[in-house]
């Protein structure tokens, strides 16, 4: 099955951690939306991507993947699913070849006023730059308010999946 990743899962370090066997297949896009940080984290309490639906010419920019379908239970359940976001299919355009549809998870637990802590927008960030996404798109990214994390071990541990 494939599977649209826009957020902290377009790092292929952070999504193998979770799925050893994803398969990247290359960049896509979902035209019509943007990317914001509004999902709030019922785990940590802050800020986590969103597919916001936008304008006609708006584009959110991600990383197609190929899973095994019997991995959509481990996605749900990291992606909080019912809780944080919502599954369900959206056609994508990839960099290369025809539309598909992909499994795409969209935020239901929003909040505006959330940011993301500075660790999670690096996990994005590293996606972004790894696959890279076009510049103003990383650099809309780097941008990105952060607020303080109060457990100041978690970035050591989130980050440590990548090698430097």
């Amino acid at each position: 099955m494939l599977y649209f990743a826009y957020g902290s899962n377009m790092a292929t370090a952070r999504l193998r951690q979770r799925i050893p066997s994803a398969h990247r297949i290359g960049v896509a896009r979902l035209d019509g939306y943007r990317l914001v940080f509004q999902v709030a984290s019922t785990k940590d309490g802050s800020g986590k991507c969103d597919a916001c639906p936008a304008t006609a010419s708006d584009q959110l920019f991600g990383v197609l993947f190929r899973i095994e379908p019997a991995a959509k239970t481990i996605l749900d359940h990291y992606e909080g699913v019912g809780i944080e976001y919502r599954d369900t299919w959206l056609t994508v355009k990839p960099e290369q070849g025809n539309q598909v549809k992909a499994l795409i998870y969209l935020g239901i637990n929003i909040d505006r006023n959330l940011r993301p802590y500075p660790w999670y927008r690096e996990h994005v960030l590293r996606g972004a730059i790894e696959n890279r996404l076009p510049e103003d798109y990383i650099a809309a990214i780097q941008a990105v308010p952060t607020m303080d994390d109060p457990d100041p071990e978690r970035a050591t541990r989130e980050l440590s999946i990548y090698p430097n």
